[in-house]
């Protein structure tokens, strides 16, 4: 591979093609790195802040370009990568402001008159590979990057194959911020250089989000060569509709969270499981709010849908409903695919056994799940290898509390809303769907060395 080919899925151009980085230009790239982040670590927490901001404010003055160059690359919606781009603007501001106090050193309470010191330290561990997806290319990127850059790290991308015009500008953003012009390098290299990138010592940890198969590949490559490794791989969330529920606020919550960035979002609605008292009424409402959205041009204001990123991903989709369908499941709405487009479709009696409840459905469709009683849908809830988000619907909020802080096996729960990051919260998930955590104070402290360090003075010390 040669050359990497930028293509608009909506209307099938080309965009852009680039170059495939060569050996000798990813050796220079790792230096000039290596030692941009040397310097980089002996700033100031207060310039690293002052640089956050800076960045936040190039990507909102360059909002309109980046979005539109996004909904070209993968054919999310114009509004959905507006809404991305002030994301992104807003998890920079978010680690200015807080990410400063998050980073200094902790002192011990002391217990006794022993004099001595004891305090934990957060020191950058260096240069930090990302290797990011295409279905949100700012965001995947800046919730790593702003609390990396700021615990002095350096950030080494690279970027899903099919977005390098969106990857090769977030390098850009930063110089047009004022940051070093190494301490983030996009490297335009295929999947299969991956590995040589993890095993190269420049690099000091990788971060990866993707699907779960990958995962698994770029865990085992780090593992050998041990380096830390923080995987946000793939979900197949499920929203609980009990008896008592709300139905229409259900049914609105659940259409969004569903058909958000064309229904490729890890952290999206997948299955639908519904008190069996509650599931005509849901089903024939969530039938007709899929089946009113528009599909269309990501460009055009009035779309709701867009493509898929790319057509063999919704080949792939149509496959699973097609199998689903074959094993019993009931087509509702929906389940035409037009090469890139899928329409927003929706499966009712899904149970497990079929692709629809056992694997990931990376597109707009809606699997509905009929649940005997409230226990019976946390059960099915949870009877997925993956755990990355989940919700549940009720009119008594503490019992929704409840079942989502100590019954529903996922990294993040919600009650009566859908599941979406926060750069104040911590965001990852168990079982498949990965391990570690970005954002909030955690995401800082992920790729930090924390130093244990016991500060004893010597017998004639009078400092």
């Amino acid at each position: 591979m040669s050359e990497i080919n930028s293509t608009n899925p909506y209307t099938g151009q080309n965009l852009a093609t680039y170059d495939v980085f060569d050996l000798t230009r990813l050796d220079s790239v790792l230096d000039s790195i290596e030692q941009a982040q040397q310097q980089w670590q002996q700033t100031s927490l207060q310039a690293r802040a002052q640089a956050l901001s800076d960045l936040a404010v190039q990507l909102r003055k360059q909002q309109g370009r980046l979005a539109r160059l996004a909904s070209e690359e993968m054919g999310k919606t114009l509004a959905s990568a507006e809404s991305e781009v002030e994301k992104c603007a807003w998890v920079c501001d978010y680690y200015a402001e807080q990410g400063p106090a998050m980073l200094v050193d902790e002192h011990l309470p002391t217990q006794d008159d022993d004099g001595v010191q004891r305090f934990v330290s957060y020191q950058p561990l260096g240069v930090v590979l990302a290797i990011m997806p295409w279905n949100f290319p700012y965001w995947q990127v800046f919730r790593f990057l702003a609390p990396a850059l700021m615990a002095g790290n350096a950030v080494l991308l690279k970027h899903a194959s099919n977005v390098p015009g969106c990857a090769l500008a977030i390098e850009q953003l930063l110089l047009d911020a004022g940051l070093s012009e190494n301490l983030l390098r996009t490297v335009l290299v295929p999947g299969a250089k991956a590995a040589a990138l993890i095993e190269h010592p420049v690099v000091k940890a990788v971060t990866f989000t993707g699907s779960t198969e990958a995962g698994r590949k770029i865990a085992a490559t780090a593992g050998r060569v041990l380096k830390k490794t923080v995987l946000e791989l793939g979900g197949s969330d499920a929203y609980i509709i009990l008896e008592d529920a709300d139905v229409d606020l259900a049914v609105e919550k659940c259409v969004t969270s569903r058909l958000l960035n064309n229904g490729q979002s890890c952290i999206a609605a997948k299955r639908f499981i519904v008190h069996t008292k509650r599931y005509g009424e849901f089903a024939e409402k969530m039938t007709a709010a899929m089946a009113r959205k528009k599909m269309g041009d990501p460009l055009d204001r009035e779309t709701d849908v867009g493509p898929q990123a790319r057509e063999d991903l919704c080949k792939d989709l149509a496959a699973q409903v097609t199998e689903s369908i074959r094993l019993g499941a009931v087509l509702m709405c929906g389940g035409e695919r037009d090469k890139a487009f899928y329409s927003p479709t929706v499966l009712s009696e899904v149970r497990p056994g079929m692709p629809a409840f056992d694997e990931e459905l990376f597109g707009p469709v809606a699997a509905l799940i009929r649940a005997r009683s409230d226990e019976d849908a946390i059960t099915l809830a949870n009877q997925s290898m993956f755990g990355l988000g989940a919700a549940v619907f009720t009119r008594d909020h503490e019992r929704g509390k409840q079942i989502a802080s100590e019954q529903l096996q996922a990294g993040a729960c919600a009650v009566n809303d859908f599941v979406k990051s926060d750069p104040r919260m911590p965001f990852g998930g168990i079982k498949a769907s990965g391990y570690g955590r970005e954002l909030g104070r955690f995401g800082i402290h992920e790729f930090t060395n924390i130093k244990a360090v016991v500060v004893t003075r010597a017998a004639d010390d009078k400092g």
